[in-house]
Parts: structure tokens; sequence; C-alpha cells
């Protein structure tokens, strides 16, 4: 195989023994590196573990890796474990987080360690999970990470070589080989210059049918369109239904791939599947995290035919899955970071923008932003598409679990772990002053309430210190024995309302006598640990369990069909799907615990009850 320079480079140095740090743009063909690796670590007998950010990236790696590699490649996500005994093993982050500080001795066989998307250590929610990995990652593991561009690369290697005392080599391409060319909708007209917009005074609402007919013209099919909500996803799908970009050829084809899918995954009677089909036979569909996560996977194989020609979707497309089209399209240049809308930063633009332009395919790739100078001046669109990518900063914030593990393995000197972070790398005193107070402070407030016995973790500290991110309302509920007196329907009420994340303002629907029960024993457990978190000035707080899904879940234990279910809750389908299998990880969790047998075989039993059908991940990565 001829590799690019880039690719050979980091080739190179692996083969010499070194760590590798990647930075490269979108669709640079990074992978190709990590291929490698993996041939290698067979063809010696050499284990080696690939992680992703997210599920749908592991579970398409997953897809991917299998037709080349075979009997292999096995994937453990919580929710999924295929072939978990498997040379190449694919999981999420978390998961080798938890393998790290839980059972380290497990990873004795791998010899090397992927990270994918690795620039994901600076995301405010899960950032913290790739800097634990990267301390305490094995010293016999040699780690290979890929990003998009990293402005502060090289510091981010020189970290990982003080802690590990070991050559971390970077590999640095800034060019792209399908080149981008960059476009602008304004006053509903479509220009290569914003200043050649800019002079306009005629102001004039921008068209998405001018601009998709600009886009055509230009032979800029197929297009990525990129949004930033899922209603709006699938609205800009249906206005574009005026419009149809296959021929009677292509609409046979499209129309026959789409119902074998669909008879594949079970979608056939599925009310979502059967909503697209208008728009699939035009060459249009729309793909976003509330939609059920087969038919999902469907829309992207249709994608990948070639067949679609316009798709209409939400961020995570950009995140690593392979799905490069010849045009891109941004609805906004503003999304929502967290706490408020804000410019996207310039690393998230080039994340989807670098889907445009099919390596081996296309000659150059065509980005188009939709601009409103009334939501966003000239110069800050300027910024955003010309400006420096944003370097990568720490976000680390120790998890309750965390430190728990970390005090049965060092007492009270895991403090000495705190200096070897990238937080400690980069900030000044102040701010480590305050991340060692929120340490401590955590670790006082857990032996107070009884996690931390006389210098070892007592049972609720056991407990605690598997369930990583519901911590102290599962723990808690755990020593009052409130699990003991739930059935098989309130373990799971219990467990999807630890997890489950209401959108603003989403109805709360009525729930049953039993429901409000654990709801209010919750509440009253969750208002002295609320409490203690804020005299204690610890952040982010504990979240509260919600039971906005409680009917929906008792149903689904009770054998109630999926579309029956939905008609219980106004949550999307696919975040449905998404809580229940989130659930049913956490129930696994709690069964590695110190609990009682006949707990234990109840819960497996929820288990077993809640798995099934479309929630079953495991179902549809063998069937695909």
């Amino acid at each position: 195989m001829i590799y690019d320079r880039f690719q050979q480079e980091a080739i190179d140095y692996i083969n010499q023994g070194h760590s590798v740090i990647v930075s490269a743009p979108t669709g640079a063909g990074k992978t190709a590196i990590a291929e490698h690796i993996i041939e290698e670590c067979i063809k010696k007998g050499e284990g080696v573990i690939y992680t992703a950010p997210i599920k749908a990236l592991s579970n398409q790696k997953f897809r991917d890796f299998r037709v080349q590699y075979e009997k292999y490649i096995g994937i453990l996500t919580g929710d999924v474990s295929l072939n978990p005994d498997a040379p190449v093993l694919i999981m999420t982050t978390e998961i080798f987080r938890n393998k790290l500080l839980d059972e380290p001795e497990s990873l004795n066989k791998y010899s090397w360690i992927i990270f994918d998307e690795i620039h994901y250590i600076d995301n405010p929610e899960r950032g913290s999970v790739w800097e634990e990995s990267l301390i305490f990652m094995p010293e016999h593991m040699k780690l290979l990470g890929l990003s998009a561009t990293i402005p502060n690369i090289q510091q981010f290697a020189t970290w990982i070589e003080s802690i590990h005392k070991k050559t971390v080599k970077i590999v640095i391409e800034n060019k792209r080989l399908v080149p981008l060319h960059f476009y602008f909708q304004c006053h509903n007209m479509v220009a290569d210059n914003l200043n050649k917009l800019r002079r306009g005074r005629n102001v004039r609402p921008n068209k998405l049918a001018s601009l998709i007919n600009y886009v055509r013209d230009k032979d800029g099919l197929p297009c990525i369109y990129f949004v930033f909500g899922r209603k709006r996803a699938e609205d800009l799908a249906f206005e574009l239904m005026t419009h149809d970009f296959l021929d009677t050829v292509d609409k046979d084809r499209i129309m026959e791939f789409y119902s074998s899918l669909c008879e594949k995954y079970d979608l056939t009677h599925e009310k979502s599947a059967n909503i697209m089909i208008p728009l699939i036979e035009r060459g249009i569909a729309f793909h976003h995290a509330g939609m059920l996560p087969t038919l999902k996977e469907v829309i992207e194989r249709l994608f990948t035919s070639r067949l679609l020609k316009v798709i209409f979707t939400t961020e995570t497309f950009a995140l690593g899955i392979n799905m490069p089209s010849r045009s891109v399209i941004f609805d906004d240049l503003r999304k929502f970071y967290g706490r408020s809308v804000q410019n996207l930063k310039t690393r998230d633009f080039y994340q989807m923008a670098g889907r445009a332009g099919r390596r081996g395919i296309d000659d150059e790739g065509f980005v188009y932003s939709r601009i409103n100078p009334h939501r966003i001046r000239y110069e800050e669109v300027k910024n955003i598409i010309y400006g420096k990518p944003e370097e990568v900063r720490s976000q680390f914030n120790t998890s309750y679990a965390t430190i728990l593990n970390l005090y049965e393995k060092y007492k009270d000197n895991l403090f000495d772990i705190y200096p070897k972070s990238l937080h400690y790398f980069q900030t000044k005193h102040t701010q480590q002053k305050e991340a060692l107070r929120l340490m401590e402070t955590k670790l006082k407030l857990l032996k107070e309430w009884d996690y931390i016995g006389a210098d070892a973790l007592t049972d609720k500290g056991h407990f605690a210190k598997a369930v990583y991110g519901y911590e102290l309302i599962l723990s808690e509920l755990y020593q009052e024995k409130a699990f003991e007196h739930l059935n098989e329907s309130g373990l799971a009420m219990m467990a999807v309302a630890a997890v489950f994340e209401p959108r603003k303002h989403q109805y709360m629907p009525s729930i049953s006598h039993a429901a409000n029960e654990i709801k209010r024993t919750c509440e009253s457990i969750f208002r002295d640990i609320e409490r203690k978190e804020r005299n204690n000035r610890i952040y982010p707080l504990s979240k509260i369990p919600n039971f906005n899904l409680s009917k929906a879940t008792d149903m689904w234990v009770n054998g109630a069909s999926f579309a029956n279910v939905l008609k219980a809750t106004d949550t999307d389908e696919g975040e449905v799907v998404r809580y229940f299998r989130m659930a049913i990880q956490i129930l696994r969790e709690i069964n590695d615990t110190p609990i009682s047998g006949e707990l234990r075989d109840r819960i497996w039993n929820t288990v077993r009850l809640m798995n099934r059908d479309i929630v079953d991940a495991e179902k549809q990565l063998r069937e695909g």
C-alpha cells in the first residue's frame, strides 16, 4: 500500500516502537495508521484496544473492522459485549478507564491503545475520562492518538511524556488531499466571498431551495446539511420534498435497498420508517439522535451507497463516522455549548466541514455557510472559518467513583495523582489549588458519608465505585436497602430515572403509585446530597433522578410493544432506546457490587425483560 507522507511518517515511528499522536484534517486518512497497528498486532499475536468517544462510532468501527479482520475483532461498550476476549477489542473510552481502575490485569495482553478523536479530552462533560485514561495507561502499552487539528499538539505530547517517561512522537498534516472551497448564502444570494454579499442592501431571507439549486447546478451532490436541532433537521427535509434528485432507475434501486434494510431490521411496520419513505424516494433523508438506532443505521447505509443525495443531520454525523460527501452545508454558525448559544469553534467547524470532498472520488470539496447578519457579524464568520483552531484544554474533574478506586489503591496518597494531570500541566497555581480542593472535599464527604471506613472502603464504598456517574444517589438507595423492596418494574424505573435527562420544559406524565413511592424516596435522599454538595462548593452537582419515563418503562418491562410504549411519553423514540440501554448498563454495574443473591437474580431478570427487540444493541450488531 502506498501511504501519504504523514501516514508513512507515523507508521515509521510505530515500527520503531514509539507512541504517536497524529493531528490531521477530517477525512485525511488517519484510520490507515490504526489499521497498520491492528494488522501488525494480529501478525505478532499481540492485543490492541481501539477506543472511540461515542457508542455509535464504536459500533461502526466494529462493523468495518469485522469485514477486514473477522474473528479477531470484539466489542465492549457497556450495553454490547461481542467476542470480548478478541485480540482486537473496540470499546468506549469509559469502559477502558473503568478497566484501568477496576481490573488493570485484564489489559496485560494488549500492547497498544488507540484513542480515536483524542481531542475529546476537552469535552466539558466527559473530558475527564480521557485524561484519567491517559494518566493510568499501563506502562507496557503504547499509544496512538488520532485527532483533528490540535494547535498545541506538542504540549499535549510533552505532558504524556512527562507522566510516562517515554517518547511520544507527533505527526502533523495541515493540508487536505481534497481541497475545500467556501461559499456563503446571505440575502438569498450565494457567493464565494463574504465581501460580495456584504455590499448588498436588499435584505431578503435565505431560501433553502435557492441554495440547494445552486449546489445541484455546481455538481455538488451528495450533500450533508448540518443543523443544530432535531426538529429543524426533519422540517428542512420535508421542506425539500418539492425537489426530486433521482431518476427512475435510481428511485427503484434506493427503494428496493431501503425496503430490504427495513425488513432486515424489523422496521417495516415502524411509523418513523414509513414516514421517511416519500423522502427516500426523492433521494432525501434526515438523521439525528432522536431516531431509532436501527433506522439511523439504515440511513447511513443508504448514504454510503451514494443513492441519497441530501441528508439533513446533526453534528454527531461528523464525529469519526465515515460518511463523506461532495458538499457540506451549515444551517447556522452558532450552536448551544452547554450553557448558552455561541459561535461555532473553528475546530468544530472543520470537524464537520471536513466531510466535504471524498478522498479517491472528488478532486475538491465545497462548504456552504448560511449567514443571517442579524445573528452573526461578518467578522465573526471570518474568525470561525479562517481563524486558528482552538487549543485542547483540560476539563479535569474527578468523579466520586474514581476517588474511591484511587483511595482503595493509594489511600490518602491519591492526591499525588493530580500533579500528573493535564490540568496541572496547563493551569496556573490558583486553578490547581481549586482542582485539588475539589478532590479533597469529595474525599472528605465520602468519609463522612461512610463510603470509607478505617482506611478501607465500606460495602457502600465498593458499591459506589462501580456505578460511575450516579454514585451517590444509587449508593444511598443501596444503603437504605431500597433496591431489596423493588420488583423488576421498580428496578427498571429506578435505573431509567437515574440516567434520564429531560429536555427543557418537557412534559411530566402522571406516574403510578409505585413509581411515586420510589420518586419520593429519591427526592428525600437527593435533597440531602444536594445540600451537602452546595455547602461544600462541589460542582457539577450530582444528577437528580427524573421519572418522566416511568410509565413507559413499566409498560416495556411488562411486555408492551415499543409502539405502545411511545404513546406514554413525549420523548423521542431514539432517546427512549438510548435511556433503556443506559439503564441496562447501570443494572449490570450494580450486579457487580456486594448485593444479595436474591437481588442479583431479580436484576438479571430485569435486564432480560428490558433488553429485547429494538432495545437489544447486540442484536443490531449481530444482524448488521
